[in-house]
């Protein structure tokens, strides 16, 4: 049996005499036993303490960010967990934190990457003038805009996608940035050069991310946004015989997932059921849409529309272009008769290729060629260079530029210089 010892912190069992008789090796067994007695007590109340202390550290009994959950997890683990920035998913703002967490040190507004996400976006600010914008096309563009953010109320199923093919410098992409100016559109623009990487899976979490801060600008600043992918076509065509890899095969099927669920994106967080993402429209540009997956470009996926404009949008386009140099409509038209089967991009770059004289001339006026790096780059504040005069736009100016670069056209069609150098290419 065992006997109780009555003077320790604690009653404690003391092993049965019998079971050892030597007095000094009962005594180390007694003080052993007191000494662990002791030990727990203390660690108890210092836990008590601990507990009294946190209830006491609290900022209020109804904040979010020291709530438990089911499991006794706070609520900032939870954030952490389904997020991969906790900061890029909720931010650092009055209002939308506790004020402990926003301070006033670095301003109610502390959110550090608020100004990264406002630059994805683009605004148009450099599209400065009065540009025409071809009836059919805006009809097309505004008409997919305005279905996909109706699409709740609307009982039909409507294309997530509008793919935009044709001709090559037929203004694809600026007349949809015309379109994306009147409406007052907030877009977020990628390109085929970012639909692939080194690293496997990273275009498609990049799609996912861009396309969910398209969201987020719909939702924080109240204006519509778009995802518009330029030239998709040399990022996932398959020409020849033009490898697949792994990141075309991602981005076809996170665009795929895109158009059949546009409100649940993930970028690799936990889901969470209040997660709803805002349905944003898709455009992408392309010059052969053939040549990408055909489930991805399917009807109900996305909605096509081939863009060539006739002659009456090229006579339009060209006149506003040339308007404010004084060029009649009879002159341009003039000048389209005499350069037929030319993309819109030719009419532009006549003007351009008419600067050259006069750039030529400017160069000499600040000391030559030789002179030209240390004028521009090392001037000073209060140094001024030379007036630069642009040139007189006139027919013949016009004409002459577009003589030249339809000869370059030509050499470049009939001088294959690389048959010359290699004997055993193929026709």
């Amino acid at each position: 049996m065992a006997r109780w010892l009555s003077h320790s912190p604690l009653w404690l069992p003391i092993p049965n005499s019998s079971s050892n008789s030597n007095p000094n090796t009962r005594l180390l067994q007694y003080q052993h036993h007191a000494y662990t007695a002791q030990l727990r007590v203390r660690c108890s109340d210092e836990a008590e303490e601990k507990e009294k202390k946190k209830k006491e550290k609290r900022l209020s009994e109804q904040s979010s960010w020291e709530a438990k959950d089911a499991e006794g997890r706070d609520y900032l683990y939870r954030l952490g967990k389904e997020a991969d920035n906790m900061n890029i998913a909720v931010g650092q703002r009055a209002g939308v934190i506790d004020s402990l967490f926003a301070g006033n040190f670095l301003g109610k507004d502390s959110d550090i990457v608020f100004d990264y996400r406002q630059k994805v976006t683009r605004s148009f600010q450099y599209l400065q003038g009065d540009y025409y914008i071809a009836p059919l096309f805006m009809d097309k563009v505004v008409c997919h805009i305005v279905k996909n953010y109706l699409a709740h109320l609307l009982n039909t199923k409507v294309p997530l996608i509008l793919g935009i093919w044709g001709g090559k410098g037929q203004g694809k992409s600026f007349q949809t940035e015309l379109i994306f100016q009147a409406m007052g559109i907030e877009p977020v623009i990628m390109s085929a050069g970012e639909l692939e990487s080194e690293r496997a899976g990273e275009p498609g979490k990049l799609i996912r991310e861009r396309y969910r801060t398209a969201s987020q600008v719909v939702q924080n600043q109240g204006k519509m946004s778009c995802l518009m992918v330029n030239d998709i076509d040399a990022g996932l065509g398959r020409y020849g015989n033009t490898q697949m890899t792994v990141n075309n095969q991602i981005v076809v099927g996170t665009l795929m997932n895109l158009s059949d669920n546009p409100t649940r994106v993930s970028v690799g967080q936990d889901w969470r059921d209040s997660d709803i993402t805002n349905r944003i429209p898709i455009i992408v540009t392309g010059n052969d849409l053939s040549t990408i997956y055909a489930p991805l470009i399917r009807d109900g996926r996305m909605d096509k529309f081939y863009w060539q404009p006739n002659l009456e949008d090229i006579l339009n386009i060209v006149h506003r272009m040339y308007e404010k140099d004084g060029i009649s409509r009879d002159e341009v038209e003039g000048i389209v008769n005499t350069f037929p089967n030319q993309a819109l991009d030719f009419y532009g770059a006549l003007r351009s290729r008419t600067y050259d004289r006069s750039i030529l001339k400017w160069i000499d006026d600040i000391g030559g060629v030789e002179n030209f790096g240390s004028k521009i780059l090392k001037k000073r504040k209060d140094q001024s260079l030379p007036v630069f005069i642009p040139p007189e736009q006139t027919v013949d100016a016009l004409l002459e530029s577009g003589y030249s670069l339809v000869k370059e056209q030509q050499l470049i069609m009939e001088t294959k210089l690389s048959k010359e150098y290699m004997k055993n290419i193929d026709d």
